[in-house]
């Protein structure tokens, strides 16, 4: 497991997180890139930061984590970056986005939320 993994997210999970995602995009708005991500957290403005477990070097997204606890964010890890880049529609992979309008995945969203605080403790 990766320096910034906090907790182990069943694929499940991943799997809602990469609908939501995609759901995202066509209703609401995504920022994508780490430091569009950073940012949107910093300002407090994402409702669900997505982050990849397969990023190399780790330390691109050691900080994040933190930064979300901070603000009081929420996140979730998706295993692969080419994936979460590709339900966004970028043809290259991103490590993380941010979710700042869900749209329509309110139901999805709501999920993630519940599951995530119980992977968390």
């Amino acid at each position: 497991m990766s320096i910034y993994v906090r907790f182990e997210t069943p694929k499940e999970i991943s799997d809602k997180a990469y609908n939501l995602a995609e759901m995202a995009r066509s209703s609401g708005k995504v920022k994508k890139g780490t430091n569009e991500v950073t940012k949107t957290v910093e300002r407090g403005e994402a409702a669900l930061v997505i982050m990849a477990t397969d990023v190399e070097p780790p330390e691109i997204l050691a900080h994040m984590p933190a930064l979300c606890d901070e603000k009081g964010i929420p996140y979730v890890y998706v295993p692969a970056k080419s994936e979460l880049g590709n339900v966004i529609g970028l043809e290259k992979p991103t490590a993380s986005i941010a979710i700042t309008d869900i749209g329509k995945g309110k139901t999805i969203y709501d999920e993630i939320i519940t599951a995530v605080k119980t992977l968390r403790g």
